[in-house]
């Protein structure tokens, strides 16, 4: 392994994606290892939120036909752009809601129990919302969440095994809800396999995409899966409380969503305000109120710029990044009780690599105070994302040196070993 700073400078001289670093606002005096929990501000997002506030003051009402982007299309025009980050058709693809408002609405669409087939099949290293959703689901459909949420267990507390996953796929299970990474681990799941052997057993399966969409590449539609679901502030880029998006395959059109709102209605007939709802069909349908359009508008900026990138070529920087990140921990940072705790094979791997410590908390503070913004995550571990658009391998080899010398020093032991309000 070579460890010398030049290595990290030839291989940042190498880098086809090295331009886009440039359209992005990186903090003075700062590594950002953090973007798979926020991602930086772009020039082009913000350009975009700017174009939509020039459009409100312009035209006014009738801004929603008029103008570069009229707003009354906005969601699917933003659909459309999002689609090839995930394999889907155009149609299948809607901007809309938060995260977890659209798995409200998804469950409240695909959850549908009929006699014994009553569970929802979850697991117990997903990010809490999702659960607390789910939960909330059960409930109102008069189900004990403790009873009727199965959640699959970890060998190791850090990954989820696809054999483990299908076994739980019982004669009870009404509906599957699934991250496509694990935001912990950085785990990618087999969904290719899950959904197949899901559909073998008649039950619908959905995705969390809130830690894979815009780093890993995604065939939702060839691998016919039925509905997924991610915010947009991490891997794309567009900023704290951007507007989220969801997927449905195009067999389920046509449908009546579960939650339905005045934005579900197919757009020839919404201004007609009859009160019996013709849903859109497409994607569309699943969409509940006005959309949040200068939450949306980053992504007109963001999402140009994935269709410049290429996804399969984010992939491959990313991958390349964090290789070169675990290989610098083991060579530079075993002896410091470091442990790689993420997947090490590339296909498993999405894009962050997450190493624990039993000093984690505290060692994510001295990282902070040189300059490193790192990610905490109860009880001993850390996250480093280096984001493909906009972080280099000097930034890995950097954090890496001051990572050592943190530990040579015994700097982390001035701070003490919780986490702060915010993680």
């Amino acid at each position: 392994m070579n460890t010398d700073r030049k290595y990290a400078d030839e291989l940042d001289q190498q880098d086809k994606l090295s331009d886009f670093r440039n359209e992005f606002y990186t903090p003075d005096n700062t590594i950002y290892l953090d973007g798979n929990s926020l991602g930086l501000l772009s020039k082009r997002a913000e350009q975009a939120i700017h174009d939509m506030t020039e459009s409100w003051k312009q035209f006014a009402i009738n801004g929603w036909t008029e103008g570069d982007h009229p707003w009354y299309y906005l969601s699917e025009n933003l659909g459309a752009l999002t689609a090839p980050l995930i394999g889907a058709k155009p149609e299948e693809v809607v901007v809309t809601g938060s995260a977890t408002t659209n798995l409200h609405q998804l469950t409240a669409s695909f959850y549908n129990p009929v006699g014994s087939r009553t569970k929802i099949l979850a697991d117990t290293l997903n990010f809490p919302s999702d659960i607390y959703a789910l939960k909330s689901q059960l409930k109102l459909q008069g189900y004990d969440p403790d009873g009727h949420l199965i959640q699959i267990k970890s060998k190791d507390g850090n990954m989820l095994e696809t054999q483990d996953i299908v076994k739980a796929m019982t004669d009870d299970v009404a509906l599957i809800v699934l991250p496509g990474v694990l935001y912990r681990s950085g785990q990618v799941l087999d969904m290719k396999t899950l959904t197949h052997e899901a559909h073998k057993r008649g039950i619908p399966i959905g995705f969390d995409l809130c830690h894979s969409i815009g780093s890993v590449p995604h065939k939702l539609s060839e691998w016919d899966v039925d509905f997924a679901f991610w915010c947009t502030y991490k891997h794309l880029n567009a900023g704290p409380g951007s507007v989220a998006g969801l997927y449905v395959n195009q067999q389920h059109f046509g449908h009546k969503p579960g939650l339905a709102g005045w934005f579900s209605s197919s757009k020839e007939k919404q201004f007609d305000m009859e009160h019996t709802l013709t849903p859109a069909h497409d994607a569309g349908a699943y969409q509940i109120g006005t959309p949040h359009l200068l939450s949306a508008a980053p992504l007109l900026g963001s999402l140009k710029m994935f269709r410049e990138a290429g996804i399969e070529n984010i992939r491959q920087k990313s991958l390349q990044l964090t290789q070169y990140l675990m290989d610098l921990v083991e060579t530079e940072l075993l002896e410091y009780d470091f442990k790689i705790a993420n997947p090490t094979t590339a296909s498993e791997r999405g894009g962050h690599v997450y190493i624990e410590h039993p000093d984690a908390a505290r060692i994510c503070k001295a990282l902070k105070a040189d300059g490193v913004i790192p990610d905490f995550r109860k009880p001993n571990g850390i996250r480093l994302a280096p984001v493909a658009l906009y972080n280099t391998f000097t930034d890995v080899w950097e954090t890496i040196r001051i990572l050592k010398t943190i530990m040579d020093e015994e700097r982390f032991k001035h701070y003490e070993n919780e986490r702060g309000i915010i993680a």
